[in-house]
């Protein structure tokens, strides 16, 4: 029962029943509450705190204005750039695309010298090795006729040695060196 009683004393002791009694008096709390709100607003009107709020938030606008922009500039700037460094890359790249091309070029013409360079050494070496030939041909021929010579002359002495006598031999010896006396001078 002490329950339900101290139950029933708290909603019985509710705000509303506190402003009970007529409106326009100072025992009633709404009509007090009311005057305070009066008051409270004319103070806030008399030192022009909405005119300052207003102000506070037009420059703040300027402000949020004024960084957009910034902000929008930086943006430009920032697409202009970047259309800058595309356009270099786009050169650079065109620029390394002919080097390679000219590079590829030279070298298929360095290719094309080095094959002629080949074609005319080798061409060289054949001729020299062709000197080389002709002149062991004619070393050899010319071997051959030292050797047929000696070979020769060998024979027709020891024919002749065998068919003449000293006399006869003394006779030809006498006659070679005149004739080679009279061809001297």
């Amino acid at each position: 029962m002490a329950r339900f009683s101290i139950l029933l004393l708290s909603l019985l002791a509710s705000p509303a029943f506190a402003a009970s009694g007529p409106f326009f008096t100072l025992y009633n709390t709404n009509f007090v509450v009311l005057i305070a709100f009066v008051c409270f607003v004319s103070v806030i009107l008399y030192l022009g705190v909405p005119k300052m709020l207003a102000k506070m938030l037009d420059a703040r606008a300027e402000t949020i204005k004024a960084e957009l922009d910034d902000a929008k500039s930086l943006r430009d700037e920032a697409k202009a750039l970047l259309a800058s460094y595309e356009k270099k890359q786009k050169d650079v790249q065109a620029q390394a695309d002919r080097i390679i091309e000219a590079a590829k070029v030279e070298a298929a013409a360095a290719a094309e010298q080095a094959k002629a360079d080949i074609v005319s050494s080798v061409a060289r070496r054949i001729l020299a090795a062709e000197e080389q030939i002709r002149s062991a041909e004619a070393s050899a021929v010319k071997e051959v006729r030292d050797q047929a010579i000696i070979v020769a002359i060998n024979a027709a002495r020891d024919i002749i040695a065998g068919q003449i006598t000293a006399s006869q031999g003394n006779a030809l010896i006498d006659d070679a060196i005149l004739q080679v006396d009279s061809k001297f001078h």
